[in-house]
């Protein structure tokens, strides 16, 4: 396994009402999977033993909901020490949050974007510093999308996504179908920006449909199948980066399980296309 990635191939989420369909499928086609830790945690009973199932048979990599790196309210100490505890409970091997904010004096229910500002960078950079010093590990921040700029914007998205991972020295999770969002609703080159990405912390990928409110305007909902112009961006990743691990994310109107692979073996067909042939060669050998 190269260094980079702490999983391999191509994933899927973990959702609770698709348990049981899940394990009764066929799911050889996947690398990983993936779950929210907020949804798992301390969860026991018949839905602990299936979810252990899963954990015992396939590597695991968890995406935060409710971190809130970029809240004006204090960090929330205990819930980071509960992930913690379910990382390592579980053998997850790694841990991503959005780089949003999600709360203040309560949760907001919503990912709301953060200032691009170069108070911002060194605020939301410490936060992930005291993350990772309390789970003694990196994390990874998604680019995420958004419909309006939070005031106080003094650079542009992708600067203030680099000067975050640089000064906090975490990893990246890339999320493609967020960059392809965002320069529909933004008005910037989608490939010019991809490129501007750090390849070194890429640790792994998402992938998703979303909703066209207006040819100007698409909502990331996750509810919908790929678009052609989200796998052609994935394609221009890999051709750039190299293959990474890559997720698909699916959280509304989720079909059955035998559809979700069909796009899980698209993104392992791209990842094929533009696999090196010394990597393939160190995989024979693993």
């Amino acid at each position: 396994m190269n260094q980079q990635y702490p999983v391999t191939g191509a994933g899927l989420g973990l959702r609770r009402e698709k348990l049981n369909e899940m394990l009764s499928n066929d799911l050889s086609p996947l690398g990983f999977m993936e779950v929210a830790p907020e949804n798992w945690i301390h969860v026991g009973g018949s839905y602990g033993k299936k979810f252990r199932q899963f954990t015992e048979k396939y590597d695991f990599v968890c995406h935060g909901l409710s971190l809130s790196i970029g809240s004006p309210s204090p960090l929330d100490e205990d819930f980071v020490k509960d992930v913690g505890q379910f990382l390592t409970a579980h053998k997850i091997k790694h841990y991503s949050e959005h780089l949003t904010y999600c709360s203040d004096d309560s949760q907001l229910y919503d990912l709301l974007p953060i200032p691009f500002s170069e108070e911002a960078v060194h605020y939301v950079a410490e936060r992930i510093r005291r993350v990772q010093d309390i789970l003694q590990q990196e994390i990874s921040m998604e680019n995420a999308s958004y419909y309006t700029p939070a005031p106080g914007k003094e650079m542009e998205e992708i600067e203030f996504i680099n000067a975050v991972l640089d000064e906090a020295d975490c990893g990246l999770l890339l999320d493609v179908n967020n960059i392809y969002v965002n320069s529909v609703n933004h008005g910037y080159d989608a490939v010019e920006f991809l490129k501007r990405l750090p390849a070194k912390r890429i640790r792994y990928a998402h992938i998703a449909g979303h909703y066209n409110e207006d040819e100007d305007l698409i909502v990331d909902t996750h509810g919908a199948d790929i678009i052609d112009p989200v796998w052609e961006l994935l394609d221009k990743a890999y051709e750039h980066f190299g293959v990474f691990p890559t997720l698909l994310e699916r959280d509304f109107n989720i079909p059955p399980v035998d559809e979700l692979l069909t796009e899980v073996k698209q993104i392992i067909t791209i990842q094929k296309k533009w696999q090196r042939p010394e990597l393939k060669t160190q995989s024979n050998t693993n």
